[in-house]
């Protein structure tokens, strides 16, 4: 499997999406979903992945990190995740063949509100695919756990994610959250928007400058435009990848962490 080209810079906050191969359904049983989850936790527990918000549906998933300096510790934790799910399918249906697209797509993302909007996009994309009406409804995603922290199986960063949003505390960002997810239901503007799925960076222009300029030679070709609510870096080619091949991976038994499901 080729290894595709990494576009890094550290400190970032990162829109990460996987797509299943060949946009196949092959997260739609919810014990894979379910799998998908738990060794989330485990690569949160082995490398220090700092999570700010998740979904998984069914060909595809959304996970916002944000980057603790080490320019390993994204690349192992999907590796791990994807890895592992996707040989468990494959042993347990007897398939062959590849499970996941071998890149994920990575969008650097600017603190404060543009971070806020991008959560509330990630939180409404099964009520967007008119699967639920709400994003309490799907227990696959990070909406619930945002409202209702938990004391086990703690998937979300909570004190960091309203520090990084811009809030002095956890209960006012939260009420906060929870309002921009409902005015968006109820208002009609919950849309399919690119711009935090294609892009390179979305944020105020001096960001998307400042994220451009770092990526020097690799940004060459791509331009900044203006889109509703701020700027976005446009992409040529899928970025910040990892080697998902399963005879090259370092995943194997070992890697198992005995973990209860989620409630």
């Amino acid at each position: 499997m080729a290894r595709a080209k990494r576009h890094y810079i550290a400190g970032q906050v990162w829109h990460l999406t996987h797509r299943c191969h060949k946009r196949e359904f092959l997260l739609r049983f919810a014990k894979d979903r379910r799998r998908w989850l738990q060794w989330l936790f485990e690569a949160k527990r082995r490398y220090g992945l700092a999570i700010l918000n998740y979904t998984v549906t069914s060909n595809h998933i959304h996970l916002l990190v944000v980057d603790d300096g080490n320019r390993d510790t994204i690349p192992k934790s999907i590796q791990l995740v994807a890895g592992r799910t996707g040989q468990e399918y494959n042993e347990r249906k007897g398939r062959k063949g590849a499970y996941w697209e071998d890149r994920y797509h990575a969008t650097a993302i600017e603190t404060g509100e543009h971070l806020l909007r991008c959560l509330v996009y990630i939180d409404l994309n099964m009520a967007r695919a008119g699967v639920v009406n709400h994003p309490s409804e799907w227990t696959f995603g990070g909406y619930n756990e945002i409202q209702s922290p938990r004391r086990k199986c703690v998937l979300i960063a909570y004190e960091k994610l309203a520090a990084l949003t811009g809030y002095d505390d956890y209960d006012s960002f939260r009420q906060s959250h929870k309002e921009w997810v409902n005015a968006l239901l109820v208002d009609g503007n919950n849309v399919h928007d690119r711009q935090w799925t294609r892009s390179i960076a979305v944020g105020g222009e001096q960001f998307v400058q400042r994220i451009k300029a770092g990526l020097g030679m690799k940004a060459l070709g791509r331009r900044i435009r203006e889109v509703p609510g701020g700027y976005e870096l446009r992409e040529r080619v899928t970025s910040y990848i990892a080697d998902f091949d399963p005879k090259k991976s370092d995943i194997g038994l070992e890697n198992t962490h005995n973990w209860s499901a989620f409630p």
